[in-house]
């Protein structure tokens, strides 16, 4: 029997396989085990369920989730951590380990042809969660739930509201596809080895319908992207040099739903760049 979040069980395993901790790939293990309990509750994991972790590291989190039943199925980049996971996970016939980048992986081959869909658990590494958050919701029709202990500055950023320093493009990603909502604060002492800095647990709902309904999605995001392009300068100058639209466009499409020529792009809600898009896509 492991106790995974006992440091010194940590430093036995790592000392055994002549392993350290890999900065560069955001390695901090969690030994909080009521943060652990905390995320597998938040996470609503039952037996049956099919689950999907991202960076499972030595395992922590993976032995909670397998405890449940669940089918588990756990994407690892780092090699060298495969004889580790092989030890600290012997005994659960229902969890398997890819090595793989997670980046390059097709979430829907992992699973194969269930009807069921899939809930994602994870402690996503510092340097490159909204990567591997995107890409998940990418894949928003097989995923029912999204819960990950992510930096607390990050998590800041997915559940702000407009108008806040926190507010941005991401922000209205994950509201567009999904509920989120920030259930725990982690400080940095819950980490072996500590970063610098807290973590957050987010759980994501995800929605079965987009937020707002737009005719071209693809412009949506164009429009929000350069509506952050700039940050404190108005809108027009923000989208003409984010998106290329000409101010003049802009300034008319402002008035038209009644804005302020002066309004900066943080301004604005979903629901507000939904008009935009929809404005854009019948008069240009």
């Amino acid at each position: 029997m492991y106790n995974l979040t006992d440091p010194s069980e940590i430093r036995r395993i790592m000392v055994k396989y002549d392993k350290n901790f890999k900065k560069s790939l955001g390695q901090n293990f969690l030994t909080d085990e009521e943060v652990l309990n905390d995320i597998v509750c938040c996470a609503d994991i039952k037996k049956d369920d099919f689950v999907l972790e991202i960076g499972p590291g030595i395992g922590v989190l993976t032995r909670k989730l397998a405890e449940t039943g669940a089918n588990v199925k756990a994407v690892e980049i780092d090699s060298s951590l495969m004889p580790i996971l092989n030890e600290t996970l012997s005994g659960f016939d229902n969890v398997q380990i890819i090595n793989a980048d997670f980046m390059k992986t097709d979430v829907f081959d992992l699973f194969g042809n269930t009807n069921k869909k899939i809930k994602v658990a994870a402690n996503l590494p510092y340097y490159i969660t909204t990567p591997i958050l995107m890409r998940l919701l990418e894949n928003k029709n097989i995923i029912s739930s999204i819960t990950i202990m992510v930096q607390k500055e990050v998590a800041e950023r997915l559940t702000a509201k407009n108008g806040g320093k926190d507010y941005g493009a991401v922000t209205l990603a994950v509201s567009y596809r999904a509920k989120a909502e920030i259930t725990r604060i982690v400080p940095s002492s819950c980490f072996m080895p500590p970063p610098k800095v807290d973590s957050a647990v987010v759980h994501l709902k995800i929605l079965d319908e987009p937020a707002v309904k737009v005719s071209d999605e693809k412009m949506l995001f164009r429009l929000i992207k350069g509506g952050f392009a700039l940050r404190r300068k108005t809108l027009q100058n923000s989208l003409f040099a984010g998106a290329g639209i000409p101010k003049e466009q802009t300034l008319e499409a402002l008035n038209a739903l009644g804005f302020s020529p002066k309004i900066r792009g943080e301004a604005l809600s979903l629901e507000d760049y939904a008009n935009l898009t929809e404005f854009f896509e019948k008069n240009f």
